[in-house]
């Protein structure tokens, strides 16, 4: 895999779920349920329109990887039966020397949490990332949030004493 011949995100299906690559125009989808104040900080700030979600999104997906040493892939997660949008996840692939490196983060939103979506679609993610030659895996996760530390172990990361702007890093071992 060459510095800027990243694959491209698409469709990953698991049992309960799809994972259909993220547009600009979801966020209108994900605007009402990302309403959620856990949620600010991680899509640039407080309450959000629509129009100021497709904005951001506009604006993160604009600002990625100048350079080619770094591939930005992001999915909406779908509820295969009803086709609701359940959450994201993605992963941010750099080069570490000449080995490409996946960051992974996910989020389930408030009314489907509890239900097991984040590691389903974290491991249709990872088996993707595994398929286009991305081995190796980081995760930052809160140190307070037991759901996503049980998500990271899932996939087989192990915590570090390492911290990442506040949150514990998550490496294979």
């Amino acid at each position: 895999m060459g510095e800027r011949d990243w694959p491209v995100a698409e469709t990953i299906d698991t049992e309960r779920l799809l994972l259909e690559p993220l547009r600009v125009d979801h966020a209108e989808e994900l605007a009402p349920l990302l309403d959620d104040p856990a949620l600010y900080e991680y899509i640039g700030g407080g309450p959000a329109t629509p129009e100021q979600l497709r904005e951001r999104y506009g604006r993160q997906v604009a600002g990625r990887s100048p350079d080619g040493r770094e591939g930005w892939l992001n999915w909406i997660v779908r509820h295969r039966d009803t086709g609701d949008a359940v959450g994201t996840v993605q992963a941010t692939v750099r080069l570490d020397g000449d080995r490409p490196v996946a960051e992974l983060a996910w989020i389930v939103l408030a009314p489907h949490q509890g239900r097991g979506y984040a590691g389903e679609a974290a491991v249709g993610l990872v088996g993707w990332l595994a398929e286009h030659g991305v081995g190796s895996l980081v995760a930052h996760v809160h140190p307070d949030h037991r759901a996503s530390a049980r998500v990271a172990e899932r996939l087989g990361l192990r915590a570090t004493d390492e911290r990442v702007e506040g949150e514990v890093r998550w490496v294979a071992p």
